[in-house]
């Protein structure tokens, strides 16, 4: 049982704001509103997922 790892990734998160940020050009501006942007859009996405697998 101590073989078992924790996930990295915050729940309801897909791709966590720190993978993304890697990906994405300089930011200009307010990051902590692109992030917050990000992760309400990351959480919707997570639970339409979540939706569709219970739903059959």
């Amino acid at each position: 049982m101590s073989e078992i790892k924790t996930p990295q990734i915050k729940p309801g998160i897909c791709i966590p704001w720190e993978e993304k940020l890697k990906e994405l050009p300089k930011i200009q501006g307010d990051e902590a509103l692109y992030q917050r942007i990000w992760e309400d859009n990351e959480a919707l996405g997570y639970m339409y997922i979540w939706q569709v697998l219970l739903s059959f």
